[in-house]
């Protein structure tokens, strides 16, 4: 029963994996944002591109 009891304590107490949580929250909350202003981060990416193609064009010319 001490054996048992000393293992659970060890157990309870390692925060070996304490890391990964951290880090699957963190991507939860990254992803979250992600998809809820996903059209305003698509017609950001869209302008940048038009941008950078319409310069090209201009240099090319």
């Amino acid at each position: 029963m001490k054996k048992v009891k000393e293992m659970v304590k060890k157990f309870w107490n390692d925060e070996e994996g304490l890391g990964i949580v951290e880090i699957l929250l963190i991507l939860a909350v990254i992803i979250g944002l992600a998809l809820i202003f996903r059209d305003q981060i698509t017609s950001m990416v869209e302008k940048i591109f038009k941008s950078n193609n319409d310069k090209m064009d201009d240099l090319l010319k």
